[in-house]
């Protein structure tokens, strides 16, 4: 009896445990490295989505250009995610054609691929040096999400306006 109770309480605490580890939450890093992969696919799909005669669209005379809010996220993404891999390059200045902008914004998504990619629950208290000042790599991820999240914003209210769906409303729009 005290045998058989032993293999059953340790059955039970092995499955107990196995249970707790298979739902334990994914962690921080996991959970900034998502919503900065939504807000990816979200402004490559608007650079692409955009027709070239609608880069040069603003909705009034004292707003950035469609081309010229891209040219932002580009060149905000290259100096947020340079200051976490140590590649401080200069994001292309004056860029107006689509074509141009598209594979410019491969190239700062691919640089901050790396960033988030380097981001670890371990270390995503270390301080850095970004553009800004002393932040700890979470910090500059997270404010590189938030600005992503608000330039999309932009873009979103752009596209409306020149009557094209914003990736993210897409999958709504077929309803």
């Amino acid at each position: 009896m005290v045998r058989r109770l032993g293999v059953m309480f340790t059955g039970v605490a092995l499955f107990c445990c196995g249970a707790a580890s298979a739902e334990q939450p994914a962690g921080v890093a996991s959970e900034v490295k998502q919503a900065y992969e939504s807000l990816k696919t979200n402004l490559i799909r608007t650079a692409e989505k955009v027709p070239d005669s609608d880069y040069s669209f603003k909705p009034t005379p004292d707003v950035r250009t469609f081309a010229e809010v891209m040219e932002h996220v580009i060149s905000a993404q290259t100096r947020a995610c340079g200051a976490i891999t140590g590649d401080h390059k200069t994001a292309p200045a004056n860029l107006n054609d689509k074509s141009a902008i598209v594979s410019a914004l491969h190239d700062a998504f691919a640089l901050c691929d790396k960033a988030y990619g380097s981001l670890t629950d371990a270390n995503m208290t270390e301080t850095i040096q970004t553009p800004r000042g002393q932040h700890t790599r979470l910090a500059a991820l997270v404010g590189n999400t938030i600005h992503d999240a608000e330039q999309y914003g932009i873009l979103s209210v752009y596209m409306r306006i020149k009557g094209i769906i914003p990736p993210s409303s897409e999958h709504s729009s077929s309803r």
